[in-house]
């Protein structure tokens, strides 16, 4: 498994919609990037310039929304993941 290191989280991606509520079946350059996905690692966290660690916010198992164009996307062991700051992290989805 991947483990992410500092601030970072790694998001298993959502999958993308297929078809509009009207049912209309969207080419793949029609769909837009998923933004949202699971939480599936996170890294130790931050250090502050004081040298004092920052808590994570977001843990394991969390669904979250996060910014489009953000992360690194990373293909692992066939699934897709993405690979981001915890900054990029906008909201956790309860």
């Amino acid at each position: 498994m991947l483990q992410p290191i500092g601030d970072r989280v790694v998001v298993k991606v959502k999958k993308e919609e297929e078809e509009t509520v009207g049912g209309i079946v969207l080419a793949s350059n029609a769909k837009e990037k998923p933004t949202q996905g699971e939480v599936v690692a996170v890294g130790a966290g931050a250090y502050a310039e004081n040298g004092d660690k920052l808590p994570m916010t977001v843990k394991t198992g969390d669904v979250v929304l996060y910014d489009k164009y953000s992360g690194t996307n990373v293909t692992y062991e066939g699934e897709k993941y993405l690979v981001l700051h915890e900054k990029d992290i906008l909201a956790i989805i309860k």
